[in-house]
């Protein structure tokens, strides 16, 4: 089993910038890749971004990409994304999970997800 907790979301002025954190705990965090989703009201989940076991790879949906920056911390057993730029657009709950796969950008394939936090952003 493993824990995922985020933070870091909030209130924004366009153009401005976020950091979510996921923190996890249970089993062995460097096992898995990571991968940020988002749910605006109405509308499915999405994939942002994901990060492989060690880091390597990074994966971006094409709305965010130049924007926004994944990244994780092996030794805090934490996940990061990074937001720039933000518009409108970006509000939704943001969501961390994780997955045994090398990477992935499908929500189905991920095994533990967090509770989410809530990033809006005003125009």
């Amino acid at each position: 089993q493993v824990h995922l907790v985020e933070s870091g979301g909030g209130l924004v002025q366009a153009g401005g910038s976020l950091r979510l954190s996921c923190a996890a705990s249970g089993r062995t965090f460097s096992n898995y890749s990571m991968g940020w989703f988002r749910q605006a009201p109405g509308k499915e989940r999405e994939f942002v971004a994901a990060i492989s076991w060690s880091g390597a790879r990074t994966d971006y949906t094409d709305s965010v990409k130049g924007r926004f920056t994944i990244s994780r911390d092996n030794a805090k057993n934490t996940v990061y994304l990074q937001m720039n730029s933000l518009n409108p657009e970006d509000t939704a709950v943001y969501y961390c999970a994780a997955t045994r796969l090398y990477r992935s950008d499908h929500a189905n394939q991920y095994d533990y997800w967090g509770q989410g936090t809530q990033v809006t952003v005003s125009s």
